[in-house]
C-alpha cells in the first residue's frame, strides 16, 4: 500500500485520467473530490463490497423455470398464431 501525506487543496494523479483532491480536513473526517472518466466507477468501500456481493449471488443463481419466457414473448407481439415460435 503507497501511503502520501497530503495537504489540503493538494492531489494525487492515478494512471494519468484519475485526480483525488482533498477538500477539507477536520477532525475525524477528510473530504475528497475523485475526477475521473465517466467510464471508470468511483464506489464507497462499503457499496463496492454490497455490488460484488450481489454479484456473486447472482453467478450462483439457477433459473429453473422458464415458462414465462413463452408468456412475456406472447405479450410483446400480442399472438399465439405460431407464426412467433
Amino acid at each position: 500500500m503507497l501511503v502520501l501525506a497530503r495537504k489540503k487543496n493538494q492531489s494525487i494523479v492515478i494512471n494519468d485520467n484519475i485526480e483525488v483532491f482533498i477538500i477539507d480536513i477536520s477532525a475525524d473526517q477528510v473530504k475528497i473530490g475523485i475526477k475521473a472518466p465517466k467510464t471508470i466507477p468511483v464506489h464507497r468501500k462499503e457499496i463496492f463490497d454490497e455490488i460484488q456481493k450481489e454479484n456473486i449471488l447472482a453467478a450462483r443463481s439457477q433459473v429453473h423455470d422458464f415458462s414465462g419466457i413463452k408468456l412475456l414473448k406472447l405479450k410483446k407481439t400480442g399472438s399465439d398464431n405460431g407464426e412467433n415460435r
